[in-house]
């Protein structure tokens, strides 16, 4: 495999992850320094021209040996947990990898993995069965202290995650309005949970709960309680984070830096992302009673729903007090639409309206990047202007004006070289929409994103749909 492994090495050495590359016949051509450190090797030499089972890092090779075939055969795989032994002990994995092209034609594989075997044991310790509050813990709050040398930390904590469970969140909460005092009432509604139980299965559901609620418990530990209010739903009780702005820079430090949400959980038989969608009121400013305070919150819940998932709402009378929850989800996709159309509407120039539309796409479907195709095939990208690639087959896939897939699996069967396409790139999951005139098919529109399982929202469908319906007037 010819490549220029002396710039390749300055770039990937910086990296912390262990890097490795192959030729077509699974031997290792180069390594970064993080995988030599790994390994204890001084240098490359020691496994140049050597596979997996030369080296006898595996128990049992043939699942990896199976697994670098696919990605040689054009696969990608990301994020697969798996084991190796290094210096006589078994350390768990998580790797990925992806086909090494040169021009068409596939001449190795790159990957890299990260060792997880620490994170993994941490998990082990605290599996759910323990709890995760302890009497300590409770007894600052004064509901508790005067209540937990009578009762037992199973009757107050859930089983599953160790936290609140939902009657003593629900009398904590109660009895904070009864004293007066102010506090924040979150509730976290983990997007799209019932799709991690069907695929990975109820085991892998329950990890993510556990592991989504360590990491909002430690999050908050400052400011307040976390309490499990019932399935996906997790609440936060905060008696800190009063004050619009406070509530802004909570929120937005949980969504951005945390990893208690937007985090990768990994299981025996993958991994997913996980996101959640939270709706937040403050008692007393914006209600005094539980029950108005829990319907504020449950709308803010419905607002973030359909405007996407994966984000916060925060209850403000001036700008939520007259919503009505049954028009709101046309309504928010009309808003939308008509964002995007006043947008576009003094633009000319089919490119010209794409780089115009890209701000609000950002902004409204957190989209990095849009492609599309033209009459000749080729798939462009509106911000990455190196990006070309051929798409010449994309029509075979289009039976209907739009096509969703959360996998790569009918693309692959009805346009191989749009699939190659995405593949070579990295992406996993992808939405495309025809653009027509006068029922003449004039191009398609390509969302696609690095992502296995992406679960494709109807607003950004609706929205998707639209933007091609304003281009259809457009010349490529």
């Amino acid at each position: 495999m010819q490549m220029n492994v002396g710039l390749f090495n300055s770039i990937i050495n910086t990296s912390q992850d262990c890097v490795f590359w192959k030729d077509k016949d699974r031997r290792f051509v180069g390594v970064n320094k993080a995988f030599l450190d790994y390994y204890g090797f001084d240098s490359a030499d020691v496994l140049i021209g050597k596979n997996d089972e030369d080296m006898g890092w595996h128990t049992d090779p043939e699942p990896y040996k199976q697994d670098e075939l696919r990605v040689l055969a054009g696969q990608t795989t990301y994020k697969v947990q798996g084991k190796c032994i290094i210096r006589g002990e078994e350390r768990d994995i998580i790797a990925s990898k992806r086909p090494l092209y040169d021009g068409d034609e596939i001449v190795g594989l790159v990957g890299s993995f990260v060792d997880i075997t620490d994170v993994i044991r941490t998990e082990n310790k605290n599996d759910g069965s323990q709890v995760l509050y302890t009497i300590d813990d409770l007894r600052k709050y004064s509901y508790f202290d005067r209540l937990i040398d009578g009762i037992s930390l199973e009757e107050i904590l859930d089983p599953l995650t160790g936290v609140l469970n939902r009657s003593y969140s629900i009398k904590f909460v109660r009895s904070l309005i009864f004293e007066k005092t102010p506090f924040t009432f979150t509730i976290i509604d983990l997007d799209n949970f019932k799709s991690i139980n069907d695929t990975f299965g109820h085991a892998a559901g329950d990890k993510t709960l556990t592991q989504v609620t360590r990491g909002l418990a430690e999050y908050a530990k400052d400011c307040g309680l976390v309490g499990r209010f019932g399935g996906d739903e997790l609440l936060l009780v905060d008696l800190k984070n009063i004050t619009r702005d406070d509530k802004i820079h909570f929120f937005n430090n949980l969504y951005g830096n945390s990893k208690a949400l937007r985090t990768d959980v990994y299981f025996d038989n993958g991994s997913a992302f996980i996101t959640g969608t939270s709706g937040a009121a403050s008692f007393p400013y914006d209600a005094d009673e539980y029950s108005d305070l829990f319907g504020l919150i449950d709308k803010m819940l419905y607002l973030g729903k359909h405007r996407g998932r994966n984000c916060y709402r925060i209850y403000e009378e001036a700008v939520h007090k007259n919503i009505e929850i049954r028009k709101n989800e046309k309504d928010g996709i009309y808003t939308n639409m008509h964002k995007l159309k006043k947008d576009l509407e003094k633009v000319q120039g089919f490119e010209q309206k794409l780089v115009k539309a890209m701000p609000s796409l950002t902004e409204i479907l957190q989209m990095k990047d849009l492609l599309y195709v033209g009459p000749d095939g080729k798939m462009k990208a509106v911000l990455n202007k190196n990006f070309l690639e051929d798409a010449s087959d994309l029509c075979e896939l289009m039976k209907d004006d739009m096509f969703s897939e959360s996998t790569l699996d009918l693309v692959k069967k009805y346009s191989p070289k749009f699939n190659q396409a995405l593949i070579k790139n990295g992406f996993e999951s992808v939405l495309v929409c025809r653009i027509q005139k006068d029922n003449k098919v004039k191009g398609y529109l390509v969302w696609a994103v690095r992502r296995s399982l992406r679960i494709w929202q109807e607003n950004e469908c609706a929205l998707i749909f639209y933007l091609a319906e304003l281009l259809a007037d457009e010349e490529f």
